[in-house]
C-alpha cells in the first residue's frame, strides 16, 4: 500500500478500534451498575426492598427502582468519557504531550553526549531523507531496557523517545533501524492511531482508579459506613480490570500486526536488514529485555518498539509478536553468532560513538558549487531535469524512502556550510536562517526588505538575517525546505513572541517588492502552519474532491502558471504551455471541463482558504490532488528546482511528505 492508503486503513482501524471501545464501555457501565444494585440492596435490606417476584438475585435486583440503573449508567458514562476526553485534550499537543507523560528528557543538538549527538544526528537524516518535519527526539534516562516510541497527531509533531539503555546497547546501524522503524509509524498513520487510542483507553480504565482512591483514603477509618464504601471501592477496583482486559485486548488486536510492518518498512528505508534484526538480537543478547519500569508503561504498552510490559496471557495480550520471529521475518538467513562476530569486530577497529564520516564530502557545499550554473549568472530556479515518471508514480513517492535517501541525506547534511546545524538549533538564529532563505540576492530588493522589517519592528532579526544571506544564498532554493525542516524544532520551542516576530519579519519580506511568489506564500504558509496551535491532529472533512472542487482548482492553477519559464503572460507559447499543464492537472482531478482562471484572479489570500480546506480531504483523495499536482507541473516532462521545491513545499503543507526529488542533478540541485 502507498502512504494514502496506509492513512485509510489506519483511519478504518480506528472505527474498529472505537466499536471495541463501545463494548468495553457497555460492559464496565453493567458491570458498576450490578455492584450499585448490590450496595443499594445491602444498605435498605429490610426498609425500602420490597418482597422479590421473582427467586434467587434476580428477584432482588428486579425489586430496586429502575432510576438507580440509570443514575448509575449516567454517572458511569460520565466518568468513563470525560476521563477519555481530558486525556485526549492533554494529548493533544502531539508527542511531545506524551514524552513528558513518560518524564523524557528532550536532546538537544549541542548535548555534550556523542551518544545523544549520534540519534539526533540519525533523526534528522530519517527527517531530512523522508520529507518528514524533524521531530522531537527525547531519551528517558532511567531506563535500561531497549525500547523506543514515536509518538503524535501528525506528521508534523510527532516526538521520538528512546530509552537510555537503546544508546547505550546499539552501534550505529541498529539505532538506525529502531528509527527507521519508528518513522515506518509516523509515516503509516499508527502513530496517529496510537495517540487517539491511548486517549480514549484512558475511560475504561479510570473506574479502576476510583476503586483505589476509596480504599487507600479509607484505610483505618471508624465511620460506620466506611465498611460497605470500603466494600465498594474495592468492587470497582476490581471491575476495572474489565476495562483493562479490554484495553489490552484493543491495544494487542490492533497493534501486533503493525510491527512486522514497520520492521520491513526499516530495512526498506535503510537497505540494511542487519540493523532491525540486530537491533532485536540485542535485546536478548544484552540482557537489558524491553520492559519498561514506568507508571505510565500499561498506558503507552502498543507503541513501544519491543514488548514495554509483561502481561498475563502474553500470547493474547502482547502488544508485540515474539523477537525470533520479527527476526525471522526481516532477516530469514540471520545467524546471530556471525553477527555478533561481525559486529565486535567493527567495534574493536571503529569509532566508539558509531558516528561514520561521510566519504567524498566537504564541509560546505558552497565551495562545490563555484563550477555550476549558478556561479555563472543562471537562475537557480530554472534548473530542472528530465522527469521519468508518471502523475501516479510520482504520487507514490509520498510517505516513502526509496533506495539511497538515507545516504542521500547524510551527504546533504555533510554539505552544509560549517556551523550552520548549530545555528539552525538556537531558536534566535534559527529565525534569522529562515528570513534569509527569502532574502533577495539584488542590492535594491535586499535594501527594500531589509527597509520593510525594520518598519515592521524587526529590526534585530533584520540584521541578524542579513548576516546570514550570503551562505543561505550560495545554497539556493533546493535546499530551503530541508533547513526550515532543521530550523522548526527550534522555532517551536521559542517563545510565543519571537515566533509572532519570526512572521511578521516573512510577511514583512514577502511583500516588501509588492510581488509574492507562490513559493514565497507556501513557505509562509508552511512556517505559520507549524508554529499554529492547528497543527495537530484534524478528522477529515471532505470524502471527495468534489466537495472542494474550487480550491483544488486554484491550486492546480497556480502550480501551472509557477511552471511558467519566466516569460511574460502576453508571450503566446508561455501561455500555451500554462494551459496545457493544467489541462493535465484538471483531467487527473476529473475536472475536464475546467477552464483556467485568469492570472490575476488569483489572489494569495485565497490560496491560503484553499490549503486549509484541502488539507482537510480524506486520504485517497488527497492521494487523486497530489497526482494531479504532480501532473501539472511535469506536463512538458521536466521538473525544476521551484517546482520541485514548491511540490515538496505544498505536500509539507497538506500533510504528505514527500522525499528528495532532484538528488541526481549534482550538488547545486540536491533537493532536501
Amino acid at each position: 500500500m502507498n502512504f494514502f492508503e496506509h492513512q485509510e486503513s489506519a483511519r478504518k482501524r480506528t472505527r474498529i478500534m472505537l466499536v471495541l471501545y463501545l463494548l468495553a464501555v457497555m460492559a464496565v457501565v453493567v458491570a458498576v451498575d450490578f455492584v450499585i444494585a448490590v450496595a443499594w440492596t445491602w444498605m435498605h435490606f429490610g426498609t425500602v426492598v420490597t418482597e422479590p417476584a421473582a427467586p434467587g438475585w434476580v428477584g432482588v435486583l428486579q425489586t430496586i427502582p429502575a432510576r438507580v440503573y440509570v443514575f448509575g449508567a449516567l454517572g458511569t458514562l460520565a466518568v468513563i468519557l470525560g476521563a477519555s476526553l481530558a486525556q485526549t485534550l492533554k494529548l493533544g499537543a502531539g508527542g511531545t504531550a506524551v514524552a513528558e507523560m513518560m518524564g523524557a528528557r528532550r536532546v538537544q543538538r549541542h548535548s555534550g553526549d556523542l551518544l545523544e549527538q549520534r540519534l539526533m544526528n540519525v533523526v534528522e537524516e530519517m527527517s531530512i531523507a523522508s520529507g518528514v518535519r524533524v521531530p522531537a527526539v527525547f531519551v528517558m534516562d532511567g531506563e535500561r531496557a531497549i525500547n523506543a516510541f514515536a509518538a503524535g497527531n501528525t506528521v508534523s509533531n510527532a516526538a521520538v523517545v528512546v530509552t537510555r539503555g537503546t544508546l547505550e546497547a546499539l552501534n550505529r546501524d541498529e539505532l538506525q533501524g529502531v528509527i527507521a522503524h519508528e518513522f515506518s509509524h509516523i509515516l503509516n498513520g499508527d502513530m496517529a492511531l496510537n495517540i487517539r487510542m491511548l486517549g480514549i483507553l484512558a475511560g475504561i480504565v479510570f473506574i479502576s482508579s476510583i476503586g483505589g482512591f476509596l480504599l487507600r483514603n479509607l484505610r483505618g477509618s471508624d465511620n460506620k459506613g466506611a465498611g460497605g464504601v470500603a466494600a465498594i471501592g474495592l468492587a470497582l477496583f476490581i471491575i476495572g480490570y474489565v476495562g483493562l482486559f479490554f484495553a489490552r485486548l484493543i491495544k494487542a488486536s490492533v497493534s501486533r500486526q503493525r510491527e512486522f510492518l514497520a520492521d520491513a518498512s526499516s530495512v526498506q528505508f535503510t537497505r540494511n536488514p542487519d540493523g532491525i534484526a540486530g537491533a532485536l538480537a540485542q535485546i536478548r543478547a544484552s540482557g537489558r529485555g524491553t520492559e519498561v519500569d514506568n507508571r505510565f508503561a500499561e498506558d503507552v504498552a502498543h507503541m513501544f518498539f519491543g514488548q514495554g510490559i509483561r502481561v498475563w496471557m502474553g500470547g493474547m495480550f502482547d502488544t508485540h509478536p515474539p523477537i525470533e520471529e520479527r527476526i525471522r521475518r526481516v532477516h530469514p538467513s540471520f545467524q546471530l553468532s556471525n553477527y555478533r562476530n561481525r559486529r565486535n569486530a567493527a567495534e574493536a577497529h571503529g569509532d566508539k560513538s558509531g558516528a561514520t564520516p561521510v566519504e567524498g564530502v566537504q564541509p560546505s557545499g558552497v565551495a562545490a558549487m563555484a563550477a555550476s550554473p549558478l556561479a555563472q549568472g543562471a537562475r537557480a530556479t530554472d534548473l530542472g531535469v528530465a522527469w521519468g515518471r508518471t502523475p501516479a508514480q510520482s504520487m507514490a513517492l509520498v510517505g516513502t524512502l526509496d533506495d539511497g535517501k538515507v545516504d542521500q541525506a547524510r551527504h546533504w547534511m555533510a554539505s552544509l556550510p560549517a556551523g550552520l546545524l548549530e545555528a539552525l538549533h538556537d531558536p534566535g538564529t534559527a529565525s534569522a536562517v529562515v528570513v534569509a532563505l527569502l532574502l533577495a540576492p539584488r542590492a535594491e530588493v535586499l535594501g527594500l526588505q531589509v527597509e520593510a522589517m525594520r518598519a515592521a519592528g524587526a529590526v534585530s532579526l533584520a540584521d541578524a538575517a542579513v548576516a546570514q544571506a550570503a551562505q543561505m544564498r550560495a545554497l539556493g532554493p533546493s535546499y530551503h525546505l530541508g533547513v526550515l525542516d532543521l530550523a522548526l524544532p527550534s522555532l517551536k520551542s521559542a517563545t510565543p513572541e519571537r515566533q509572532a516576530g519570526l512572521l511578521v519579519a516573512l510577511e514583512a519580506v514577502i511583500n516588501a517588492d509588492r510581488r509574492v511568489s507562490l513559493y514565497e506564500f507556501i513557505l509562509l504558509t508552511l512556517v505559520r502552519e507549524q508554529l499554529s496551535a492547528r497543527a495537530g491532529y484534524r478528522a477529515p472533512r471532505f470524502s471527495a474532491l468534489a466537495q472542494v472542487r474550487g480550491e483544488a482548482l486554484l491550486l492546480t492553477a497556480l502550480c501551472a502558471h509557477a511552471g511558467g519559464r519566466g516569460t511574460p503572460a502576453s508571450d503566446q507559447a508561455a501561455e500555451t504551455e500554462v494551459i496545457a499543464a493544467f489541462r493535465a492537472g484538471a483531467r487527473v482531478l476529473g475536472f475536464d471541463d475546467a477552464m483556467l482562471p485568469a492570472r490575476d484572479s488569483l489572489a494569495l489570500p485565497a490560496v491560503r482558504v484553499a490549503l486549509d480546506a484541502l488539507r482537510d480531504l480524506a486520504p485517497l483523495p488527497k492521494a487523486v490532488l497530489v497526482k494531479a499536482l504532480f501532473a501539472t507541473v511535469t506536463a512538458d516532462g521536466t521538473i525544476r528546482v521551484v517546482e520541485a521545491a514548491l511540490m515538496r513545499m505544498t505536500g509539507a503543507v497538506l500533510d504528505c511528505p514527500l522525499p528528495p526529488l532532484l538528488a541526481e542533478s549534482g550538488p547545486e540541485m540536491l533537493a532536501p
